[in-house]
């Protein structure tokens, strides 16, 4: 039989949760493929109902969206740099963003435009959305950790059955496109839990942790080895605390609803789905699927008792010979307006603005002179963002770049002040805390003299 949180032993001898690790997880025999529950079913009981949580959800584009088609237009530069949009007039005076993004600019209010992102990394990859730091430079013993992994580690879970860091990133063809980060050297326990792979549909039944889906669960010869295969790799990376924690995690989470209930969206008021608009299944490339359902699942996530949920949204470079920058602007504008209007909305709506805290960005801009294919190639010197809810003072843009959108002119943003900022919204004071590497060193969320954006706190 599988047996999950077994009998209490003395603090002593175990965690100092009372459990020890012989009883985190015994896997023998599975009569007729089921599965023995003894005491697990304590979630509900411990279910921390009638409170509110800070949470992030972290929307990634993956490829390096247009700064210049999208939230920094520039409609008096020369016919090569502006493009073929115009912009509109949004709902607060004086900011204007791309035209096929009327519901968002109905709604300016609620949102804040970050023009002047000034240190991208230049590289085709995630990495910096999800930790905030540049590949290559210094990295302490076990890896900088991902953000979400920061507020695990800090904060810890808001409930049972629920971790606090969930993915929702699509395995790309570009693999580093679809990579969240991991625990780093706050540990394996801390790791997101990513909950895709290849299948566009966020369901229960795709549901993914290190390799144990659910319908694993009815297979002990495949469910042992995937346990014992993390087992094996939590051991070498010198992490054997850290996995039975994630191990009494995964348990939790197979045997507890809410994460599933969060997943399966028929649960959601179809009215409320509808206004995201239709998700499309085909992987863009090799870049995600425009499954702009996940917006609205990030959501339920988060309501969950999540407290970080990164994803990973379509595809976004468009600067080949194909020249489809225009035409995949027009394609894919109009739904990431729908659902993230619709996301902010519905925050809005559930009294979770002031709690939930949204970023949409990539990894660089795009260049001001529009090439020979009529499209933009690769632009590390200026880079946009948009940030929502939070409780931050929205209706304001922060930042500016010069006249052809070749730089930061005004305010110059790091990636680091964006993760410092939410943070600090998320009830974490990056400056103050640190935590010690696997050598012993003290390290902090973000680097010294680094601070969240006045401006918006």
């Amino acid at each position: 039989m599988l047996t999950i949180l077994g009998k209490p032993a003395k603090a002593a001898a175990g965690f100092c949760d009372g459990i020890s690790r012989r009883n985190f997880l015994t896997i023998g025999g599975m009569a007729l493929g089921g599965i023995a529950l003894p005491e697990v079913l304590r979630a509900e009981a411990q279910q921390q109902s009638g409170r509110s949580h800070k949470a992030i959800i972290n929307i990634y584009l993956p490829g390096g969206p247009s700064h210049l088609d999208m939230w920094d237009l520039k409609p008096n530069a020369p016919k090569e740099v502006r493009g073929e949009f115009s912009p509109i007039a949004t709902n607060v005076p004086g900011i204007e963003i791309c035209e096929l993004f009327p519901r968002m600019a109905t709604m300016m209010d609620k949102f804040i435009p970050v023009r002047s992102l000034a240190d991208s990394d230049g590289g085709h990859d995630a990495y910096q959305c999800m930790t905030g730091r540049k590949k290559g430079g210094r990295t302490p013993p076990g890896g900088w950790p991902s953000a979400g992994a920061w507020v695990s580690k800090v904060q810890g879970a808001f409930t049972d059955g629920v971790p606090p860091n969930l993915a929702l990133m699509y395995q790309t063809g570009n693999r580093t496109w679809g990579e969240p980060g991991d625990g780093g050297f706050c540990g394996v326990a801390h790791a997101p839990f990513n909950l895709l792979g290849r299948k566009a549909r966020s369901t229960a039944d795709n549901m993914i942790l290190q390799g144990i889906t659910l319908e694993r669960l009815h297979d002990r010869t495949r469910l042992r080895t995937s346990l014992d295969g993390f087992r094996r790799e939590a051991d070498t990376r010198g992490a054997m605390e850290s996995m039975d924690v994630y191990a009494k995690q995964a348990m939790g989470i197979l045997t507890d609803s809410r994460l599933a209930e969060a997943l399966d969206l028929s649960k959601e008021d179809p009215r409320i789905v509808a206004r995201y608009g239709t998700s499309r299944e085909e992987f863009q490339r090799d870049g995600a699927p425009p499954m702009v359902e996940n917006f609205c699942i990030a959501r339920r996530l988060v309501e969950a008792g999540a407290r970080f949920v990164s994803m990973n949204y379509s595809r976004w470079d468009w600067h080949g010979s194909d020249g489809m920058n225009y035409p995949k602007s027009r394609e894919e504008f109009p739904l990431l307006d729908s659902g993230l209007a619709a996301l902010v909305t519905d925050l809005h709506e559930r009294g979770l603005d002031r709690d939930v805290s949204v970023v949409v960005w990539g990894e660089f801009g795009r260049t001001p002179k529009i090439n020979n294919n009529n499209s933009r190639d690769h632009w590390p010197q200026a880079n946009a963002a948009m940030l929502a809810g939070g409780g931050m003072k929205t209706g304001q843009v922060v930042g500016s770049t010069n006249r052809l959108g070749e730089q930061p002119q005004d305010r110059p943003v790091k990636f680091q002040e964006i993760f410092a900022t939410l943070y600090k919204k998320a009830g974490i004071d990056a400056g103050n805390i640190r935590i010690f590497d696997q050598s012993g060193v003290p390290q902090y969320l973000v680097d010294p003299g680094i601070n969240p954006i006045h401006e918006i706190i």
